[in-house]
């Protein structure tokens, strides 16, 4: 006895709907293999499908798959979770494990006297074994002087990871040979906060190294030279709402400081300025114009400028823009 069935199947796989007709042909108690590459999957149900007969082959499938999709190497290698996160802050990128100094067991238990001989012995070598070359020495100095460095001016998780690879990239180069490892973090740090507009001054950063200045400064542009490092001009806004915070304004001083140098810049007046002294001038004129007055010695700290330059400054805004400030 043999039946001939014409059978119409539709499908809804990975968005796209599928109509199948479909010829089975079974007979007695004999069934039709269905071709692998007939076999599809359907994620939704957790299913294989057959879809020549409509067989679904296999259900209740559990999706091994991560949750989430990378369209590069990139991208796939900075949202793996199957191993501690790379980093360009540690000099091996963080692939090397490290034993605690705590001499305390997993249950916290204190070990004993002789266990802990032996792990201060692993200790040693551990951090024998790190440390083979004079570029990992470097690098180890360097990446330890970066993290002072960033904790002592709170810089983002960005700003130091971009620090990092332009240091690693200045020693692949050659450029530290011969120069302060000081220095040169501390021109790496100026570089990343400049491209990513992370507001901080050259003397700010000067202020927490060994270095002076004048050497900062000359390690920075031999970075952009030689690294060929694209860093956009300061905006005097990105200064705007730290002075702001930092004096306890409101929200509307920062909007209104921000307008008067939106109106500055059309005009051209920026040009050439001190971008932290037009900010400070510009939170001043906002802080009268709001009623939330602060004295130009306050303003003149945070924003690390001269009062006789937000003096100047803010006379200059007040004059072009037609400004009328209330009697001080």
């Amino acid at each position: 006895m043999s039946i001939y069935v014409d059978v119409f199947k539709c499908y809804v796989l990975m968005g796209v709907v599928m109509v199948v007709t479909v010829s089975e042909h079974q007979e007695d108690n004999e069934r039709v293999e269905c071709p692998p590459d007939k076999i599809v999957y359907d994620p939704e149900r957790g299913e294989y499908i057959c879809t020549l007969t409509g067989e679904v082959i296999e259900s209740r499938i559990i999706d091994e798959r991560p949750e989430w999709r990378a369209f590069t190497p990139e991208e796939r290698e900075r949202r793996a979770r199957t191993g501690g996160p790379l980093t360009s802050t540690v000099h091996d990128r963080g692939l090397a494990t490290i034993i605690d100094w705590r001499d305390r067991d997993a249950t916290g238990k204190r070990l004993e006297f002789k266990r802990r001989l032996e792990m201060q012995r692993l200790r040693k070598w551990q951090t024998r074994t790190r440390i083979q070359s004079s570029i990992e020495r470097n690098l180890a100095q360097a990446m330890n002087e970066l993290d002072r460095l960033a904790d002592q001016l709170n810089l983002p998780r960005k700003v130091r990871e971009e620090a990092a690879r332009i240091y690693r990239e200045a020693v692949e180069r050659g450029l530290v040979r011969g120069r302060s490892i000081e220095s040169v973090v501390a021109a790496a740090v100026y570089a990343a906060c400049r491209e990513l507009k992370v507001p901080r001054t050259l003397d700010e950063i000067a202020k927490y190294t060994k270095s002076n200045r004048k050497d900062i400064a000359r390690c920075y542009r031999l970075l952009l030279k030689e690294l060929d490092i694209k860093v956009p001009t300061s905006d005097p806004i990105d200064f705007v709402p730290r002075i702001a915070h930092a004096l306890g304004l409101s929200g509307t001083v920062m909007k209104k400081a921000a307008e008067i140098l939106h109106k500055a810049r059309e005009r051209g007046i920026t040009a050439g300025k001190d971008p932290a002294g037009l900010a400070a001038a510009a939170v001043y004129i906002a802080a009268l114009l709001c009623d939330e007055r602060r004295t130009q010695k306050e303003i003149a700290q945070i924003a690390g400028v001269t009062e006789v330059t937000v003096r100047n400054r803010y006379k200059e805004l007040a004059r072009e823009l037609g400004i009328n400030l209330p009697p001080q």
